[in-house]
């Protein structure tokens, strides 16, 4: 009925042994790749080469690339010291090119003409506060009876002198320098009456009683 093909026999059909196609050996059994490699087409790598690839030198801290220091010389530091001299000096003197942002402009230089060109009581208000101070510390009844008080009549004259000091400079500048705006120069100049005068930075150009 059937003939037994003979154990040499080749056929199409028949299947070739492991080893057919390699003269060596049986050629390597492939491992079936995960859906995760078969997506992105390569292996996936191991977490301490992913690690070691992350490992980035920082921008900018390489020895190379960084500013240079300070002054290192005496003669660096010597210089250093002459150029913020000089710039003090200048910022007391009222120098536009080394005042602060908040100083600049001739609106700001108006506010300090005439806030320093008058006293007024705000200008001891440190000096008050110290005192005040030096009252609570002493514990005497007596005199803490009246501390508040004073606190209070202190603020409201500092707020009533604050109102004047804005409807001045508002005149002054609508008369001396129209179109400049005025934002913020109210409290600019409270917070420059408040200060002790020979502390004012810039130093006063004009001298109490004296027109500017």
């Amino acid at each position: 009925m059937f003939r037994r093909r003979s154990a040499g026999a080749t056929d199409g059909t028949a299947q070739d042994s492991p080893g057919a196609h390699s003269p060596d050996g049986p050629a390597e059994v492939k491992q079936p790749r995960s859906p995760a490699e078969a997506a992105k087409g390569r292996p996936t790598p191991k977490r301490s080469e992913a690690e070691r690839g992350r490992r980035q030198p920082i921008s900018g801290s390489r020895a190379g690339s960084r500013a240079p220091a300070g002054p290192r010389t005496p003669e660096d530091k010597a210089k250093a010291r002459t150029a913020r001299a000089s710039k003090y000096e200048a910022m007391k003197r009222g120098e536009s090119w080394a005042l602060n942002p908040r100083d600049r402009g001739p609106v700001k230089a108006l506010a300090r003409d005439y806030i320093d060109s008058k006293r007024r009581v705000s200008e001891y208000y440190m000096y008050i506060l110290v005192v005040l101070l030096a009252a609570v510390f002493l514990r005497n009844k007596t005199e803490q009876q009246y501390i508040s008080p004073l606190v209070l009549v202190l603020v409201v004259v500092i707020l009533i002198d604050a109102q004047l000091i804005r409807r001045t400079l508002r005149k002054l500048v609508s008369e001396r320098l129209p179109g400049e705006s005025t934002r913020g120069l109210t409290v600019y100049a409270v917070m420059r009456a408040l200060q002790i005068r020979r502390f004012r930075m810039p130093a006063p150009r004009v001298r109490p009683g004296e027109k500017f």
